[in-house]
């Protein structure tokens, strides 16, 4: 069986509909919208309401992890809406959701990623896709499990887990053949991006469940251009699947 899997899609419908080509199934690890595109300034939920002006100035200061500084920035654009900020933003999103669900070839099984807003998927599911979240599902006879969501961070994402709420659905998916997550394992070459130059959050209780537990793989995505995208933990196989937006192409694992 051929399974195509992708994370980080970031508005990229026009790929995604063919992103199970030649697949007998596709999986997705999340993050769909793009709220604001660090590569090109002028895409994004926060550049199509403020302008690429203002998202450069919000790139910028955060890159410098000037946190308190950008927050206040953003606020001050929220401010400048007529009413408030929520409804702007849940439309742009929910027009993002409508193309990419449209887009999702199925069967597809899903699960979140930190930036998406898990509440706003149902409406736009269609036959065939499956959402999982701390569940279990097989594969091609495989017993796959799926854990959506990021940690916390100074980023405030929409869908960030404390550690227990988090390790709490890693526990619940239990031994699996193929362990799927949004982040990765807490591991420092898989959590590097290059280009940011910074870590981004990885998770100790997947880790735990890798060395425990011994899937044959750990997928994840969320770090968009990783110091390392693989790595061996005992007899696992642990892959970063690519940052689907910029690469346009899944990454197939035959099973």
């Amino acid at each position: 069986m051929r399974i195509h899997v992708v994370s980080d899609v970031h508005g990229r419908a026009d790929a995604l509909r063919s992103a199970a080509d030649g697949a007998d199934a596709l999986v997705c690890l999340g993050d769909l919208i793009l709220f604001i595109d660090y590569q090109d300034h002028g895409q994004g939920i926060f550049a199509d309401l403020f302008g690429q002006e203002n998202a450069d100035r919000f790139i910028a200061l955060r890159t410098e992890k000037r946190f308190d500084d950008a927050r206040a920035f953003s606020r001050g654009l929220w401010a400048s809406l007529e009413g408030d900020a929520w409804p702007h933003i849940e439309r742009a999103v929910d027009r993002q959701y409508a193309e990419l669900f449209a887009a999702m070839p199925s069967p597809a099984y899903l699960t979140y990623g930190n930036v998406d807003v898990p509440r706003m998927w149902g409406p736009h599911l269609r036959d065939g896709h499956r959402v999982l979240d701390g569940e279990t599902a097989e594969i091609g006879g495989l017993r796959f499990g799926f854990v959506g969501g990021g940690l916390r961070t100074e980023y405030r994402t929409p869908y960030e887990l404390d550690e227990e709420a988090f390790a709490a659905k890693v526990e619940a998916v239990g031994e699996v053949d193929v362990l799927c997550s949004h982040i990765p394992p807490a591991v420092p070459d898989l959590l590097y991006d290059t280009v940011a130059r910074r870590f981004e959050r990885g998770s100790e209780a997947i880790l735990d469940a890798i060395r425990r537990t011994q899937p044959r793989y750990a997928l994840f995505g969320h770090v968009h251009q990783p110091l390392a995208s693989r790595t061996r933990i005992g007899r696992t196989e642990c892959v970063n699947v690519g940052h689907f937006r910029a690469r346009g192409v899944p990454y197939v694992l035959t099973v």
